[in-house]
């Protein structure tokens, strides 16, 4: 017997329960992954309270888009993937086949091989967070040094890496955080500039950071909290790529501000771009160069074991004072 970390409803982390399960066959298309760990994300959090963008379609589920292990079991028509060989799950909703467990099935197409150098931990931490950032800052935005991008909460792994991201690419990137002592944090991330939105004007603040033009595009999974505040300084043809909602609530859209400068408010999903061959591809490869250039790298906060998932869950709703990804190992 294998085991499984399940909601059997929509609890949130408190709900999860740690239960035995039979260990499933790879079906046609798909491979077997003896999990060796699996990382937290805040759309899980998200999910087990039913507010994402997707529901399960029954109970109990299992949690969890991201995870490394090795291939111990290929099923029929699917080419390439060698067995025994680590390999990780790309950053998709896989309904109530999550990665909480010590065995997954998924199809082939959403497995890509481990990064050359890195171990289970470190390989299970760096698709959702790099590649969450790469398609809107830039193959979207098209990060430059004539492009302001505004990250709001900085501090968050998407955030993190939309910074590093933006800087590679020379953008003038600004990032939002509740707390002072996140600054220093944020400036060796990539931030070019750092603004407390409960400390300054954060319009007024920005337009004085961008030499009054404003910014071009904003990475914001915050929700309702900040949109209103940053509307006024949307620079002309703005985008805000708008992408969770850490403040529990979907936006009002500042229409007026929208209107003024012709901007564009896109909901976005990384599975959208997971699920078109080339944009993976495209995605992949950048995540695969810059670790192997050590232009990015995996940025690791904290390891569980198994059994302590619901532990883990707890510490990443805590104010934080070290940032990055958190781990679980399942000791296979």
């Amino acid at each position: 017997m294998a085991r499984e970390w399940v909601i059997k409803k929509y609890s949130g982390y408190k709900g999860l329960t740690l239960q035995e399960c039979e260990i499933q066959n790879a079906g046609r298309g798909e491979v077997r992954l003896r999990i060796e760990a699996f990382a937290l994300n805040w759309g899980d959090m998200d999910l087990m309270l039913d507010r994402y963008s997707f529901s399960f379609k029954q109970f109990p589920a299992r949690i969890g888009i991201e995870a490394a292990g090795i291939v111990d079991q290929i099923g029929e028509d699917v080419n390439n993937i060698e067995l025994g060989q680590r390999y990780c799950t790309l950053p998709y909703f896989y309904y109530n086949k999550g990665a909480s467990a010590d065995y997954v099935t998924i199809d082939s197409k959403y497995i890509t091989p481990a990064p050359e150098g890195l171990n289970a931990v470190e390989s299970s931490s760096v698709w959702m967070q790099y590649m969450t950032a790469y398609y809107p800052i830039v193959e979207l935005c098209n990060a430059s040094p004539e492009k302001n991008i505004l990250v709001t909460a900085g501090t968050s792994t998407s955030g993190y890496a939309a910074l590093k991201i933006g800087n590679l690419y020379g953008a003038n990137m600004i990032a939002t955080t509740r707390f002072e002592k996140n600054t220093d944090y944020l400036i060796e991330s990539g931030a070019s500039h750092v603004i407390i939105p409960e400390k300054n004007d954060l319009a007024l603040t920005i337009k004085k950071l961008t030499n009054g033009k404003g910014i071009d595009a904003v990475f914001d999974p915050v929700g309702e909290g900040l949109i209103s505040k940053y509307s006024p300084a949307l620079a002309r043809n703005a985008t805000i790529y708008f992408y969770g909602t850490l403040d529990g609530a979907f936006p009002q859209l500042p229409i007026v501000d929208m209107f003024q400068a012709n901007a564009t408010f896109h909901p976005y999903s990384l599975f959208n771009y997971v699920e078109n061959p080339d944009m993976k591809k495209k995605g992949t490869d950048f995540v695969y160069k810059s670790l192997k250039e050590e232009k990015l790298k995996p940025n690791i906060d904290r390891i569980y074991p198994m059994e302590e998932y619901r532990n883990a869950w707890e510490y990443l709703k805590q104010p934080r004072d070290k940032h990055g990804k958190v781990v679980i190992e399942t000791g296979l």
